[in-house]
């Protein structure tokens, strides 16, 4: 998939990992549309990367606000060939604390937020990118989501966060076989360690330690790595079906 003219739909692109797409694609020529409902942000972001790119206030989670989404871009840009899925929590919590045993509610948001908002939003792209010309490889579109090294090696206190995001791992290959049928690829990227507005919250002794637990190199990845990554992906079209790790070959430890 050129990357030059596609248009892209990329969830929480005001901030972190999806603002450095957001960046990275429309530097290239691509039409974004920032999927967030960090609004002041994201119109910010939008006005300063240009009339190429436009802020739609959505919540992943929502089946309306993602249709109503999708038309607006739809609207704005003709199509969708591009979706990248960021938009996520990262919340903490216990199977059993001092306050007791961890709230089905507290469970559910994590997984509505990470798994369901981001399966919400490739059945909507899907939908739009069957609609299109396929390109000389046969290619209408391509999915790329988001999981987390937690997937695969999560910490106490991750119970929630893990289980969301093995579950985005854990779809994607029966998804990419049924878009194999519509020329549409699915990838994943999981990450390690990042630099994003979820690890700035900490004091910095906090985050170099956590750069040093990566064995190489050892520091925070950056934002614009992982868009380095996401731009591979759209660009190489045997690249399909599977999760990357994007970790610096970190294994976390189980605190």
């Amino acid at each position: 998939m050129q990357i030059q003219d596609s248009i892209a739909v990329i969830t929480g692109g005001a901030s972190g990992l999806g603002e450095a797409c957001a960046r990275s694609l429309s530097a290239l020529g691509a039409r974004v549309a920032i999927f967030d409902i960090a609004a002041e942000r994201g119109e910010k972001l939008a006005a300063e990367l240009g009339k190429n790119v436009i802020f739609v206030h959505a919540d992943v989670t929502s089946d309306d606000s993602g249709r109503l989404g999708m038309e607006k871009v739809v609207a704005a840009f003709g199509t969708i060939h591009v979706a990248i899925n960021c938009a996520g929590v990262a919340d903490p919590g216990k199977i059993l604390s001092k306050k007791g045993p961890m709230s089905l509610s507290f469970f559910n948001q994590v997984i509505q937020t990470n798994l369901v908002g981001t399966l919400n939003i490739i059945r909507l792209a899907v939908e739009q990118m069957v609609k299109n010309e396929p390109n000389g490889e046969g290619e209408k579109g391509v999915i790329i989501n988001t999981a987390s090294v937690a997937a695969f090696d999560g910490q106490i206190g991750q119970a929630a966060y893990s289980a969301s995001k093995a579950g985005v791992v854990g779809m994607t290959l029966p998804i990419a076989r049924e878009c194999a049928d519509y020329g549409v690829r699915v990838m994943t990227i999981a990450p390690g360690l990042f630099d994003t507005p979820m690890m700035a919250g900490l004091p910095e002794s906090v985050r170099v330690t956590l750069a040093q637990t990566i064995p190489f190199p050892k520091r925070l990845g950056r934002p614009t790595e992982y868009a380095q990554l996401v731009r591979h992906i759209i660009e190489n079209p045997m690249l399909n079906g599977e999760c990357i790790r994007l970790d610096g070959a970190l294994r976390m430890t189980a605190r």
